[in-house]
């Protein structure tokens, strides 16, 4: 009997190792301003998830669940409520997001630091954040504004525009920019000839937009949301004809824009991340047997940021954040056999063997500084209604 009971517990401990599960958050603004960016971002991260998961290569067979946050984007209390339930109630391992960069930097200070989780945001951009004091748990697969800013100030120069109106949301993300890239455009020799907020949410923006052409300038740089005031500000300037060529920062870079403006904007052009990288086609191939945009603003990002959490969780031999932080940087770059979309299981093998990766991903990472995004960007316009790719920076 004594043998038959340890055979038992034997079993049972195996059923038990084979059943553990690690739970990822996806902590996005799936309500608010961004919520038709949120969708893609999600399933990309949740792509990257069942890969790992399904594979059963991670920590000798651990699977993987999503557990998705709404981080809304605009409502820092919401956001912070979302991150405490996701690790104190769901028990995550790591956290996708935040998405919004005021949303990112509540959660960042009230969640994952007191209770020492790591934040791979996929696109939270304020400059702010690369400064914060963050205990070594936070990450970023999108590239800063203060990068975003250079790239746009140098397309505006070799555009031939020597003077724009800047508004921007009223908040970090919208803010940063505008400073970043005021700094930039004047230093490249343009000028901006003023720059003020709006709030997202109103009806009417007819009074901010009255302000901005009162000002002048050959364009306006609308850093908002596609889906708040950014639209209202670009539907005020076209009623009122103050303006009809918009510089687009990746906040208003999604389908939206041109669902809500077709050709009444085309000539307008901006930036957003992206690569042409190998690993960027391979991700956009499988996103659409998945069934959704891998071309989508801050997609690639969203794979790459739950790719990364894993893979270091890989690493480390530990889903416990405190090993696995120190290896994000180590599984993201040089040196090592070069990891793409789809090739997950591939370098949770190379790592269990005591190999050397270097993650490529959809986005072409390579993380810098405090474990930010080098970054490379996609330049589009809007021709016949159409967000077109113009070349990669």
């Amino acid at each position: 009997m004594k043998s038959l009971l340890s055979a038992s517990a034997v079993l049972a401990l195996l059923a038990g190792t084979a059943q553990a599960e690690v739970k990822l958050g996806v902590l996005l603004g799936f309500t608010g301003p961004l919520e038709s960016v949120a969708g893609p971002i999600a399933s990309a991260a949740e792509m990257a998830i069942a890969e790992v998961s399904d594979s059963g290569k991670l920590l000798d067979g651990e699977t993987v669940a999503p557990v998705r946050g709404d981080s809304t984007c605009i409502d820092a209390s919401a956001a912070t409520a979302a991150g405490e339930r996701l690790v104190t109630s769901d028990g995550v391992a790591g956290i996708v997001g935040a998405m919004c960069s005021g949303a990112t930097g509540a959660v960042l200070a009230n969640v994952a630091i007191p209770n020492g989780v790591v934040m791979i945001s996929p696109s939270a951009t304020s400059p702010g954040l690369t400064t914060v004091e963050d205990n070594g748990l936070f990450f970023r697969t999108a590239p800063s504004d203060a990068r975003q800013s250079v790239v746009m100030a140098d397309i505006l120069t070799e555009r031939g525009l020597s003077e724009v109106a800047v508004t921007y949301t009223n908040n970090d993300y919208g803010k940063g920019l505008a400073d970043s890239f005021g700094t930039a455009f004047e230093e490249a020799g343009g000028t901006v000839t003023i720059s003020a907020p709006h709030d997202d949410g109103k009806g009417d923006y007819s009074a901010e937009v009255g302000a901005l052409a009162a000002a002048g300038g050959e364009a306006l740089v609308v850093a908002g949301y596609v889906d708040e005031g950014g639209s209202g500000i670009i539907q005020a300037a076209l009623d009122t004809g103050a303006f009809d060529t918009f510089i687009l920062p990746d906040g208003m870079v999604a389908p939206a824009l041109t669902e809500n403006f077709g050709d009444a904007i085309d000539g307008s052009f901006g930036q957003l991340p992206g690569s042409d990288s190998e690993g960027g086609g391979d991700f956009e191939t499988l996103a659409s047997a998945a069934g959704f945009d891998g071309a989508a603003v801050y997609a690639k990002e969203g794979y790459d940021a739950a790719a990364l959490i894993l893979l270091a969780m890989q690493a480390a031999g530990s889903a416990d954040a405190s090993d696995y932080k120190e290896k994000i940087i180590e599984v993201a770059n040089e040196p090592g056999e070069k990891i793409y979309p789809g090739e997950l299981a591939k370098a949770l093998e190379i790592l269990a063997e005591g190999g050397d990766i270097d993650y490529v991903g959809a986005s072409d990472v390579e993380l810098i500084g405090p474990g930010e995004a080098s970054g490379r960007f996609r330049e589009v316009e809007i021709e016949g209604g159409e967000i077109t790719t113009v070349g990669y920076r």
